[in-house]
């Protein structure tokens, strides 16, 4: 079987496309985030069980180890670690505004429309967490303080690992953007943005044209987009990594997997070969805590992003060149910056220990 061939025609940008882009405007495309609605009880329980390394198969991961408050809910990685004898090949992203996502994984993997499935996925996932519901669950029934928990909530002691992963996304629902400077000039606050701000604001609806991907009150289209970000050289170079990337493919059906040797994106979850290098569009609030940047963290630094996208990005890219001048880039970078609020923080709570009981017959 040959392998799968990841070069692709350069593609032009249809003038209508600019014409929209170059026309969009603040009211019209642009939004704070939507109210959402969160069960205090379950999330607290979640706050707890997030931080609780007992929901991974060796005892030794939380959530919160690649989900870090301190590095914007994620690890600071250009590639995550993975569990113990795995290493991940995609670069883990921050967690804050995940319940309004359209997709959960770079490549669309999941649905965004259920956190609780995005959880179990991430718990149960070999190279992640690598746990199993029912020993979870047993676990977690030998903890007093979390069967009085959920007792209060579900009525009954009867910890169920599917549900587990509901209340970890309730939990992950509480994360949400707060005193954002682009969400109050929204508001009417014309001294949100400064005036480098403003000015990047206009180049992002206009000449930069990000506004054409990154838009709505996610900053994202919610789409797949072919930008031709540089491979990450560690994933061939580091066995456990390609190891880690072929076991994603196999596990979706992807063909011919053991012949690719680069991440082909949305194509393992759709099998199209248009989709081929594609990856969702990320929304760009709270960049400011989430570098390094791009699904692989080959970019350290948000400069580093816009001289790529200046530069027209990478090769088969969607885009064309932007030929900023280096105040343009300065009034862009401050812009980008506007769309990170406050940092998102919440108390780590100290895990409950072991007691052992009996319950009695079944």
């Amino acid at each position: 079987m040959s392998s799968i061939r990841l070069k692709y025609p350069a593609r032009l940008l249809l003038a209508a496309g600019l014409a929209a882009a170059s026309s969009l405007t603040a009211a019209a495309d642009f939004a704070p985030l939507p109210e959402g609605k969160v069960d205090a009880a379950r999330a607290e329980l979640g706050r707890h069980l997030f931080f609780d390394a007992r929901l991974s198969g060796d005892a030794a991961l939380s959530c919160a180890s690649c989900h870090d408050p301190a590095k914007g809910w994620g690890d600071g990685l250009a590639l995550s670690k993975g569990y113990p004898a795995s290493e991940h090949f995609r670069n883990a992203p921050g967690l804050v505004n995940a319940r309004f996502k359209a997709y959960f994984n770079r490549d669309g993997q999941l649905d965004g429309a259920d956190l609780g499935t995005m959880v179990r996925n991430e718990i149960t996932e070999a190279h992640i967490m690598n746990m199993d519901s029912r020993l979870m669950q047993e676990r977690l029934m030998q903890v007093p303080e979390y069967v009085q928990m959920w007792t209060a909530i579900f009525g009954n002691g009867d910890i169920n690992g599917m549900t587990v992963y509901g209340v970890v996304g309730e939990f992950v629902k509480t994360l949400v953007s707060r005193n954002v400077p682009f969400d109050r000039h929204l508001g009417g606050d014309g001294k949100a943005l400064s005036a480098e701000a403003k000015r990047g604001f206009d180049l992002f609806k206009g000449k930069a044209g990000c506004a054409s991907c990154h838009n709505g009150a996610m900053l994202s289209d919610g789409g797949f987009h072919r930008t031709g970000v540089p491979e990450n050289p560690k994933v061939t170079a580091e066995p456990l990594r390609h190891i880690t990337m072929a076991r994603h493919y196999s596990t979706h059906g992807m063909p011919n997997y053991m012949n690719t040797f680069t991440d082909v994106g949305r194509y393992a979850i759709t099998k199209d070969r248009k989709d081929i290098g594609k990856f969702a569009t990320p929304s760009l609030r709270e960049l400011k805590y989430t570098a390094p940047y791009m699904h692989n963290g080959m970019f350290a630094t948000l400069e580093d992003v816009i001289d790529f996208y200046d530069r027209g990005a990478g090769k088969g890219s969607e885009l064309k060149p932007l030929k900023l001048s280096a105040a343009e880039k300065k009034d862009l970078k401050a812009f980008l910056l506007s769309l990170s609020g406050d940092p998102v923080t919440v108390d780590k709570p100290e895990a409950p220990a072991y007691k052992l009981r009996t319950f009695g017959k079944n």
